[in-house]
């Protein structure tokens, strides 16, 4: 009798673990708006925080570079390898399209044979330092989820600089600092990410890990490290996105660092190699890149799952009554309490903070034209206001009640998406008022006429007619245990 008690017991360990396992791997992604539930007043909607999949950003951006000549072949122009003055064989021409290397190559499909990359002009004008600046807007604000990876084709900048912008390219600010001597370079003393800690998390460092010569394949590229950055408060495998998640919510400063809507790379100076400088053969010195890599998502405030591009413009499509790109103010007519960001708190379904309705007031009045002249052809329309004195216009017109947000209670009938058609024993703009309310006794005079609802019928008044009848096929169920 023990051993299939103990098989058992095993299985049950070993789902119980991929239980968990999916769940570490899952509860993060915040992926709905909202579900469909039951509740003691019928179904209605569970409102989530809810944010868009990670994404590669890259396909969505716009590039600029300063100054805008400063990409090679215009006029023709051949290099020569930094490891050897002498294999002098990369040719540049704009003119021919197998031969050109314009900015675009920095984010086209890698692995391609042979790598097809952009190309800066040579150092020809040295002593003056070789100057670019490689602007990537998205037009959107985005959040980072990934490291920023930067694949060089030549040798990796010897003096080089990230920035982000969080306004749209109006004002700028470092992300980090990269040097073959960052004391030399920027007065920075060179750190890495690993020297970082909770505390100093948002601080700006010089590394000199990505600015020497190369070898392998790996050493061709320059990192912005997100990853390492999220796993001190995540841990080293990012397991406790709990308490990641919890300082984000929590920590402005910690949230918008995280956050762009333009990234600037700034080189400053080409790498040189070990030998420094050879005026003689100035071909060798330029910068190029093969590939560069954002992950990330549209910033949406918890109040969208997706993000369409569409017209060359990324936005939000927007749930929880909020509208705007990123989501960031309420729909018209739902401006019942001041707009908030969604919350990841409490893990893992977060907190909607969903936009609510106006305590909005049925007007009656007739149609009027654009002259403000009565139309007495058109039987009159309910204009909805906030208050007795503003009239909506009549094509604008707010919903009362629908099927979905706003129900008519108590087996009221929508009508038009304008008023609730009520039963005779209440009242109000949904419904909600028992008539009894405004008589002497009061809803507990025996005389009032309003019958206590038991909570099956409150519940068929609540559901759509094919589930109002569940219960009374069913008998007395009792919802709690079918959830």
């Amino acid at each position: 009798m023990r051993l299939p008690v103990i098989f058992t017991l095993q299985a049950a360990w070993l789902s119980l673990c991929q239980t968990m396992q999916h769940y570490q791997s899952t509860w993060g992604h915040y992926d709905m708006c909202k579900s469909q539930v039951y509740t003691e007043e019928g179904l209605t909607w569970d409102y989530m925080a809810c944010q868009p999949e990670s994404a590669d950003m890259t396909k969505f951006l716009k590039v600029t570079l300063d100054p805008p000549n400063i990409t090679c072949g215009d006029p023709p122009e051949t290099y020569c390898a930094l490891e050897n003055p002498y294999m002098c064989n990369n040719e540049c021409d704009a003119a021919t399209e197998e031969l050109a290397h314009p900015p675009e190559l920095m984010f086209d499909n890698e692995g391609r044979n042979p790598t097809t990359f952009w190309q800066s002009t040579s150092w020809r004008k040295h002593p003056k330092p070789l100057l670019v600046n490689i602007t990537i807007s998205w037009n959107k604000t985005i959040e980072l989820t990934d490291d920023i990876v930067i694949t060089f084709e030549s040798g990796r900048p010897e003096q080089m600089m990230l920035e982000k912008s969080l306004d749209y390219g109006r004002t700028w600010q470092p992300y980090q600092f990269y040097a073959t001597d960052c004391l030399d370079a920027f007065t920075m003393e060179p750190k890495t990410v690993l020297d970082l800690s909770q505390n100093t998390l948002l601080d700006i460092i010089c590394t000199e890990d990505y600015s020497r010569g190369y070898v392998w394949k790996n050493d061709k590229m320059v990192r912005f490290e997100i990853k390492d950055r999220f796993a001190l408060f995540a841990g080293p495998k990012l397991h406790n996105m709990a308490s990641l998640y919890g300082q984000l919510d929590t920590t402005k400063n910690l949230r918008d660092f995280f956050t762009v809507t333009d990234l600037r790379l700034r080189l400053l100076r080409p790498a040189t190699g070990a030998t420094g400088v050879d005026e003689n053969n100035l071909s060798r010195y330029f910068y190029a890149i093969s590939d560069i890599k954002v992950n990330g998502r549209c910033k949406c405030n918890l109040h969208a799952n997706s993000c369409i591009y569409d017209k060359e413009k990324l936005s939000c499509e927007c749930e929880h009554n909020t509208t705007g790109p990123d989501c960031g103010r309420c729909k018209r007519n739902y401006q019942g309490r001041a707009w908030s960001p969604g919350s990841y708190l409490p893990i893992p379904k977060g907190t909607a903070n969903i936009c609510v309705p106006n305590n909005i007031v049925p007007v009656i009045r007739q149609n009027v034209s654009s002259l403000g002249v009565a139309n007495r052809n058109q039987a009159p329309q309910v204009a909805l206001s906030t208050a007795p004195s503003v009239q909506v216009a009549n094509s604008k017109r707010a919903r009362v009640c629908d099927n979905e947000l706003q129900r008519c209670q108590n087996g009221g009938v929508c009508l038009n998406n304008l008023r609730c058609q009520c039963p005779a024993g209440f009242s109000g703009l949904l419904c909600e008022k028992p008539r009894c309310e405004n008589e002497a006794g009061g809803c507990g005079d025996p005389d009032s006429g309003q019958a206590a609802l038991s909570p099956t019928a409150a519940l068929s008044l609540l559901l759509p007619p094919a589930l109002a009848l569940t219960p009374l096929l069913l008998g007395d169920v009792h919802w709690p245990t079918l959830l």
